[in-house]
C-alpha cells in the first residue's frame, strides 16, 4: 500500500472513529439528563413529550452509528479493493473512452452507490419514523420519490457530467476553471426553475386561503419590503409531520413556502414570526452569502481535482494506471475518487461552517424580533416546534459544534431574552 493511500486509510478511519465518539458523549450527555426534566425545560416540555425526545434522541444515535461503521468499511472496501479500476476497464472496454462513455461510467457509479444506501433510508422512513409517530409517507409514495430522482439525474446531471468532460478536451489545462463556471451556472438556474418545474414533481402547492393568515403574512412581507409573487402551502404531511417553512426562487419567481404541519401546528402571531425570521435570513444578505461559500467550494473542489489528476502517485495508489493529457478517460479516476473521498476531509470544517450558520440564525431571530415587535411569539413558535419534532433538549455541545446548524432551544431563547 502506497504512502497516500495510508494516510487516505487514516483520514477515513479517523472520522469514522471521531463520529462514533461524538455520537458517545452526545448519548451520555442524553442519559445524564434523562431522569428528570431539567428545571430550564419545565414550563417548555411535559414529562411524557420530554421522555419520548430522549428515546427518539437515542434511537437515531444508534441508527447514525450503524450508518457510520457501514459506510467507513463500504468506503475501505470500494477505495481498496480494487473493484474501481476492474470495472473501469470492463466498462471502457465494451462502451470505449467517449465523453459520453466516461459519463455513463461516473453516472452508473453514482447510482450503484445510492442504491447500496436504499435500505437505510427505507428504515429511517418506515421503522425509526414509524415508531415515534413521524412517517406518514406510503411505500409507493417513497418509490416514486425516488423513480422521478432518477429521471431527473437522467436528464439534467448526466448531460451536465457529460458537458464537464468534454470541457476537458475543449479547453485543455484551464478546463477545471470552465467546468466550475458551468456548474455554477447550472445551480443558479436550477434555484431558479425548481419552484416552478422540479418541486412540483414531489409535492402539491396550493395558495394560502384567503383570511386573517393571509393577510397578516402579506402584510409582513410588505412591511418588510421583501419581494415575494405568493405564499402557498405544501403538503409535508404526505409524508412526515415535521414542520418547516422557507422561501424558494429569485426575482418574480420567488415564493414563500409553509409546511401545511406548520400552519396546523402554530398560531397566527407565531407563524408570523417563523415567517419573519425566515425574511431576515434574506434581508441580513445571508443567502447571498452561503451561494458566495458554495460557489467558492466549488471552485476548490474543481481545483483539487484538477491538480489530484495530475499526479501519478494518486492515481497509483487507489490501483488506477495514469495517463497524462487532457481527455475525458484521464480524469474520471480523480473525479470519482475526490468524489467518494470529499465528505472525509469537509467533515473537519463542519464546526467552522455551522458557527456561521449559527451566526445568522442569531442575526435571523433578532431580525424578526424587532419586526414583530416582541420575543414571546418567536419564542412559543420555536417551544412548540422543539416539542413537536421531539429535538434533544440536551445535545453535547461538541456534538453540537459538529452536527447543528442552528443553536439550541436554550441558545436562541437565551438570545432573543437578552435582546429584548
Amino acid at each position: 500500500m502506497s504512502p497516500f493511500a495510508v494516510i487516505a486509510l487514516i483520514l477515513i478511519l479517523a472520522r469514522a472513529i471521531g463520529e462514533l465518539w461524538l455520537s458517545a458523549m452526545n448519548r451520555g450527555h442524553v442519559h445524564a439528563h434523562a431522569k428528570e426534566v431539567p428545571a430550564t425545560f419545565r414550563q417548555m416540555v411535559d414529562e411524557v413529550t420530554y421522555r419520548r425526545s430522549i428515546d427518539y434522541t437515542l434511537a437515531k444515535n444508534r441508527f447514525g452509528e450503524v450508518i457510520t461503521v457501514f459506510d467507513a468499511l463500504f468506503l475501505i472496501a470500494v477505495l481498496f479493493s480494487g473493484v474501481l479500476p476492474w470495472a473501469l476497464g470492463i466498462f471502457t472496454a465494451a462502451f470505449g473512452t467517449s465523453v459520453f462513455a466516461m459519463a455513463g461510467f461516473l453516472f452508473g457509479i453514482g447510482i450503484a452507490l445510492s442504491i447500496v444506501s436504499l435500505p437505510f433510508g427505507w428504515y429511517a422512513q418506515f421503522r425509526l419514523e414509524e415508531r415515534f409517530g413521524f412517517n406518514t409517507s406510503a411505500v409507493k409514495t417513497w418509490i416514486l420519490d425516488r423513480l422521478k430522482g432518477f429521471l431527473l439525474a437522467v436528464l439534467l446531471a448526466f448531460p451536465l457530467l457529460a458537458l464537464v468532460l468534454k470541457l476537458i478536451e475543449w479547453t485543455g489545462p484551464s478546463w477545471w476553471i470552465w467546468a466550475a463556471v458551468l456548474v455554477i451556472a447550472f445551480q443558479l438556474l436550477l434555484m431558479l426553475v425548481a419552484p416552478a418545474l422540479i418541486m412540483p414533481l414531489f409535492n402539491k402547492f396550493s395558495p394560502l386561503p384567503e383570511g386573517s393568515l393571509r393577510e397578516r403574512l402579506f402584510a409582513l412581507a410588505q412591511r418588510t419590503d421583501f419581494p415575494t409573487r405568493s405564499i402557498e402551502v405544501m403538503d409535508g404531511s404526505k409524508r412526515s409531520h415535521h414542520s418547516n417553512a422557507f422561501f424558494t426562487g429569485f426575482g418574480r419567481f420567488r415564493k414563500i413556502v409553509l409546511f401545511d404541519t406548520l400552519v396546523v401546528q402554530l398560531a397566527e402571531p407565531e407563524l408570523e414570526s417563523v415567517l419573519a425570521h425566515e425574511i431576515g435570513h434574506y434581508k441580513k444578505g445571508h443567502v447571498l452569502k452561503m451561494l458566495c461559500v458554495s460557489i467558492a467550494a466549488v471552485f476548490v473542489a474543481f481545483a483539487a481535482v484538477a491538480w489530484l489528476g495530475s499526479q501519478q502517485w494518486f492515481y497509483e495508489a487507489f490501483g488506477f494506471k495514469y495517463y497524462a493529457g487532457f481527455a475525458a478517460v484521464n480524469i474520471v479516476p480523480a473525479i470519482m475518487l475526490c468524489g467518494l473521498m470529499g465528505g472525509t476531509i469537509s467533515f473537519w470544517f463542519s464546526p467552522v461552517l455551522h458557527i456561521w450558520s449559527r451566526r445568522f440564525e442569531y442575526e435571523a431571530d433578532a431580525f424578526a424580533r424587532r419586526t414583530i415587535g416582541e420575543a414571546q411569539s418567536l419564542i412559543q413558535a420555536l417551544r412548540k416546534l422543539t416539542e413537536k419534532n421531539l429535538s434533544n433538549l440536551t445535545p453535547h455541545p461538541l456534538y453540537s459544534c459538529f452536527y447543528y446548524s442552528h443553536p439550541t432551544l436554550l441558545e436562541r431563547e437565551r438570545a432573543l431574552r437578552t435582546a429584548a
